[in-house]
């Protein structure tokens, strides 16, 4: 069962994931590793990209919907509009760029205040492992933000595709966990207020049958 929210596109479920966080840091990189098996060398400044790929995990298959965002100044305002509509979300920075480590924060931030008390799926990412000698943000760092953000955490590289299929499947999981949870507790709501409406509706039979 899924919940009504949930869209399918040929029969298959669909996940709208979206990568956040500085230029950069790698997001694009990560993407066509995960859906194409190859690694871009070059940083072309996103606008806004969608991919998508069919994958089976645990058994189930998806169709993730990704979609790689902007990290430039220039763009934070069409950042609010993906934090509305995405399931899921890879927060990434760079190990050796302490600037977007700061920045990763600051959009867990953001998704908060768009989505308000709403318990959102989510990675945090720490790119470019490979460039180890070039670091700047040590690992511990990046668990104990991780652990502030209570979510998974992976430290990456795109260009050795370390990683790279666990961030994505770890956040479906995390998706479907809550679709789980949140179909659970509408079950339970509903038993509740039928039990509810039973207790009303034998109280004035009741009330009848004294008349």
């Amino acid at each position: 069962m899924h919940p009504p929210s949930a869209t399918f596109l040929g029969g298959l479920r669909v996940y709208k994931i979206v990568l956040l966080g500085e230029g950069g840091v790698g997001k694009s990189a990560l993407t066509m590793q995960f859906v194409s098996h190859c690694y871009v060398d070059y940083h072309d400044p996103t606008i806004e990209d969608a991919y998508q790929r069919q994958a089976v995990i645990d058994g189930e298959s998806g169709l993730l919907d990704i979609l790689d965002t902007a990290g430039q100044q220039e763009f934070t305002a069409m950042r609010e509009q993906y934090m509305r509509s995405g399931e899921g979300f890879v927060i990434m920075y760079s190990i050796t760029d302490r600037q977007s480590f700061l920045e990763a924060a600051q959009a867990k931030r953001q998704i908060e205040r768009v989505r308000r008390a709403e318990v959102i799926p989510m990675v945090l990412v720490a790119n470019k492992m490979d460039l180890e000698s070039k670091r700047e943000v040590t690992t511990e760092e990046g668990q104990e933000l991780a652990a502030q953000f209570d979510c998974p955490f992976f430290e990456t590289s795109a260009a050795l595709r370390h990683c790279v299929d666990d961030v994505f499947h770890t956040l479906i999981r995390q998706i479907r966990t809550k679709e789980r949870l949140g179909m659970k507790l509408a079950q339970k709501d509903k038993k509740l207020r039928h039990r509810a409406s039973t207790i009303v509706q034998n109280f004035f039979r009741r009330q009848k049958k004294r008349v």
